[in-house]
């Protein structure tokens, strides 16, 4: 294929008949792009996929100039590099999938929570108080603690690592837990529909290389945490009494009490119910 040829392609595309169901198919090629470039902004795998734009131009070029022994190279890297890539980018991948899953097609959801939706955002708020709160303390006392907060992705693995609690969540509770010389103060809490599910749990760490080196191993499991789920994990630091949060991947320091709850309140609190039931024309009518 030469030059010549790509051009004629080309014309021979834009002189024919375009229909709706073409614009649908361009819609969602041009959707499916853009999640795939936003989910790769949000990991650590950019540089990979830069990798892989320039060997699909290298082998775009080979091909327009004929270059036999270097598409032939291309094309052996390739057959062998999908399986790699499935390797390599398989917790993009298991994130992408569960994204999917996530997804409430046109307004239903194929799995739903048994707790009544008022009951979970009275539930959530307590809980969000009480995590503030024991975070606060275990700062002021230096007690390492790591607190995971259960979203849409299920942490039943997670939660089979440690004991089983299933208890009402109080700031007494956490720091009852976390206190040096218990039996569960070195894993993880896990805190599900705002109750403590279970204690001692085991986190997944992560692989960044970015971390600094004053943070530890509490930090890279809640970065492995927020990596492999949508969970939003709590870290109080041992050594600094610092205070974390781990999202999407993301480590953000520094917290203080009051920021940590604003942060926890937009990602856990679900929206009053009749909020969520309102029509949008009737919210537009309104304002």
């Amino acid at each position: 294929m030469n030059l010549k040829d790509i051009w004629y392609d080309l014309f021979t595309l834009f002189h024919v008949n375009v229909g709706l169901s073409d614009i649908l198919d361009i819609a969602v090629v041009a959707f499916l792009i853009y999640e795939m470039i936003r989910l790769i902004n949000q990991t650590h795998t950019a540089q990979i996929a830069k990798g892989i734009l320039v060997l699909i131009f290298t082998f775009v070029v080979a091909k327009i100039a004929d270059f036999r022994t270097l598409q032939w190279l291309i094309n052996s890297v390739m057959s062998f590099g999908l399986i790699a890539l499935v390797i390599v980018f398989q917790p993009e991948l298991r994130r992408a999938l569960e994204q999917v899953g996530r997804t409430n097609f046109f307004g239903i959801q194929l799995f739903r929570s048994k707790v009544n939706p008022a009951d979970l955002r009275e539930a959530w708020q307590n809980a969000i108080v009480a995590v503030c709160d024991a975070a606060e303390q275990m700062s002021d006392t230096r007690t390492g603690a790591l607190m995971v907060l259960e979203r849409r992705t299920n942490l039943s693995e997670i939660v089979k690592t440690g004991t089983i609690l299933n208890a009402d969540i109080t700031p007494e509770i956490l720091e009852t837990i976390f206190y040096e010389g218990t039996a569960l103060h070195d894993g993880a809490v896990v805190v599900r529909d705002g109750h403590v599910e279970a204690a001692g749990c085991v986190l997944p760490l992560s692989n960044n290389l970015e971390i600094g080196k004053d943070m530890g191993t509490r930090h890279r499991a809640a970065l492995g945490m927020s990596e492999n789920s949508d969970a939003v994990v709590v870290v109080v630091s041992e050594e600094t009494g610092i205070i974390s949060m781990a999202k999407n991947g993301v480590l953000i320091r520094r917290l203080d009490r009051q920021n940590l709850f604003n942060m926890l309140q937009g990602d856990m609190v679900p929206p009053p119910a009749e909020e969520k039931k309102q029509p949008f024309w009737r919210k537009k009518h309104e304002s």
